[in-house]
């Protein structure tokens, strides 16, 4: 399979995963007319959340409080896209649609329902140099080693970092240049925050705010560096740094998130290590606010069929954003460890436990009286 230099380069830097690129550029999709393809999938769980009460720590839908204890529906998506041709002035889209639960806290959500637009943009190809790379309309961000779609995820939970500190997603322009073979850039310019009704403020999409009559933008940029053939094992290793001006209010309030994701190739076959920072100062433009994140990321491919991933990460924040009860200065530590079984064709098929531990703060014991939660998951997804 070939991919284009840009996405090699993203995945191997963690900002994508080839999973998700195999998922885009050829996954087991349905040809409909003119290189426009039809792709998608279901994504159901179980989960048991140990101990007392369902309170959890802030995360993404799919693990959220009301997900525990039961079974879950989490979401259903359907992808339709017309790619772009290698050198030429060429043209495609992208449309992405989510149904169910998950979708309510998605900026693109539908008139307060369970449905929302995850991506609808224009693709364009501009053939100047190596080829400038452009997407027009809603886009997925740019930061962050975890995408929304779990399966991509070497775990089914998501981190801290994804779900208190990074953005969803973008309504604007964004451009992509592969330099060379080793080096590529993004950069971008995207409407500003605002609260909109069924959109959670700051969180990549809303009314841009009024400031002398010109609205607020957010800027986008980004470098990734791959290490070249002739590194040895270290081949396609990659670091990306990333940095998101997210406007609130266009001047000193502006919320600004910095990433740094990478992925080291090692000399065990099967084994790949990530790491990933994340930090934002005047986190929801309150000025001195921030919020950070540590991951670590290990996958191991036991056999053909099993593989076994781990993640460590440490989290916290001036504001009580990642664990309920609005602790200040509060620090959370969290590891999950994930089992993937491949059995079934086209089957995504998971078990996962996950343990956080408050740290730090004014509520050391934020999960209904108690300092740890524990919780055990079952996860199938069916890829089309």
């Amino acid at each position: 399979m070939k991919f284009n230099q840009w996405t090699v380069a993203l995945a191997t830097a963690g900002v994508v995963s080839l999973t998700s690129a195999v998922a885009g550029e050829s996954s087991p999709v349905n040809s409909l007319t003119s290189g426009v393809t039809l792709s998608g999938h279901v994504d159901t769980s179980a989960i048991w959340n140990f101990g007392t009460g369902t309170t959890v720590a802030n995360r993404f839908a799919n693990t959220a409080s009301d997900r525990q204890d039961g079974f879950n529906l989490n979401v259903v998506k359907l992808k339709l896209e017309k790619g772009l041709d290698e050198g030429t002035w060429s043209a495609g889209y992208n449309f992405e649609m989510m149904y169910g639960p998950d979708a309510i806290v998605m900026p693109g959500r539908i008139a307060n329902g369970d449905l929302a637009i995850k991506q609808a943009y224009v693709a364009l190809r501009a053939p100047v140099g190596n080829g400038i790379d452009f997407k027009v309309g809603q886009f997925d961000p740019t930061i962050g080693y975890e995408v929304t779609d779990s399966y991509v995820n070497p775990n089914f939970s998501r981190s801290f970092g994804f779900n208190n500190l990074e953005p969803f997603g973008h309504q604007g322009v964004l451009a992509t240049y592969q330099f060379t073979e080793w080096v590529g850039a993004t950069a971008g310019v995207a409407n500003g925050f605002g609260d909109v009704s069924g959109v959670t403020t700051g969180r990549g999409f809303g009314i841009n705010a009024k400031d002398g009559g010109e609205s607020i933008k957010s800027y986008i940029g980004g470098l990734v560096f791959k290490a070249p053939e002739n590194f040895g094992f270290l081949a396609g290793s990659s670091l990306y740094l990333g940095i998101v001006d997210r406007g609130f209010g266009g001047g000193v309030n502006d919320q600004i998130n910095y990433y740094v994701g990478a992925s080291l190739s090692t000399p065990v076959e099967g084994l790949t290590v990530g790491a990933s920072w994340d930090y934002v100062d005047n986190l929801n433009g309150v000025a001195g606010m921030y919020g950070y994140a540590w991951a670590l990321y290990g996958s191991y491919q036991l056999t053909e069929q099993l593989k076994l991933s781990y993640r460590a990460e440490l989290a916290g924040s001036s504001g009580g954003i990642h664990l309920p009860g609005g602790s200040n200065d509060e620090q959370v530590f969290g590891n999950t460890v994930t089992l993937d079984y491949a059995l079934w064709k086209n089957v995504i098929s998971r078990l996962e436990y996950r343990v956080d531990s408050a740290v730090s703060g004014s509520v050391m014991r934020p999960f209904d009286g108690q300092k740890n939660d524990h919780s055990l998951t079952a996860n199938i997804v069916y890829l089309f």
